[in-house]
């Protein structure tokens, strides 16, 4: 608990100056640092550790991210090359494409975030993601009776619930600086129940791979997948949310 705690505090302290500072290049730079090291834990998950070549495709879409437009277009595009190199070759490694669609793409949705919508949107993101797991974990353990999903046995729908509305209205009360309320409530409450299915989807993803973290770089806390899970199926649901909704 201790290494916790600490690994926790040094985080906060990490991600709070990022948002003090609200610059591109920095947030661009801070972000890249933890997609890499999600990259790989990803690929030890997919159990692809051998795929080296994979890490120059994910680095050139993330440097290519920091001057498009459109970040999150560039999954698009790396599938359509995928696609017209797997027909050139007839190689049939569909595989290789997973890391690009879990989490390269939630990455670059994540950037597309800040990019379109501002530091505001980011830390209404963190604001309902932090929320919904903090709060189903106490919610969990003052009133959990029934198991949520075989997936993550120690969920249960009390806490999920719980979680999920304690974010829904922290989050709506934040939003408010960015959009109406009824826009603040409908869009936290969805972002919220995807963050709940992005930690269930790692949750997955270990299982399969017969782990318990994704990896060991943060004491106390596991991998850094284990700590971005949930924000890599809210990412692209807000940013989408946002875009149709405003």
């Amino acid at each position: 608990m201790g290494a916790r705690l600490i690994t926790g505090g040094v985080l906060i302290a990490i991600v709070t100056l990022v948002a003090w500072l609200d610059n591109f290049w920095l947030t661009w730079a801070f972000f890249g640092v933890v997609y890499l090291f999600a990259f790989y834990e990803a690929l030890r998950l997919y159990g692809m550790e051998s795929s080296n070549s994979l890490y120059f495709w994910a680095l050139l879409l993330w440097l290519v991210a920091a001057f498009y437009p459109n970040p999150d277009d560039l999954v698009f595009i790396a599938l359509l090359a995928f696609a017209s190199y797997e027909a050139y070759t007839q190689d049939r490694n569909f595989e290789k494409f997973l890391p690009f669609l879990y989490p390269v793409a939630s990455f670059l949705f994540l950037l597309s975030l800040y990019h379109d919508f501002g530091m505001e949107a980011l830390i209404w993101l963190v604001l309902v993601v932090a929320l919904t797991d903090t709060g189903a974990f106490f919610v969990g353990k003052l009133l959990g009776k029934h198991p949520f999903c075989p997936t993550s046995p120690k969920k249960t729908w009390e806490g999920v619930i719980g979680g999920v509305a304690i974010a829904t209205i922290a989050g709506s009360i934040y939003a408010l600086i960015l959009v109406d309320l009824p826009l603040a409530i409908f869009i936290s409450l969805l972002v919220s129940i995807a963050s709940v299915f992005g930690d269930l989807f790692e949750s997955y993803l270990k299982r399969r791979a017969g782990v318990k973290d994704s990896g060991n770089i943060l004491p106390g806390h596991g991998g850094v997948l284990d700590r971005v899970d949930g924000y890599l199926f809210a990412a692209p649901a807000m940013v989408i949310l946002l875009r149709g909704l405003l």
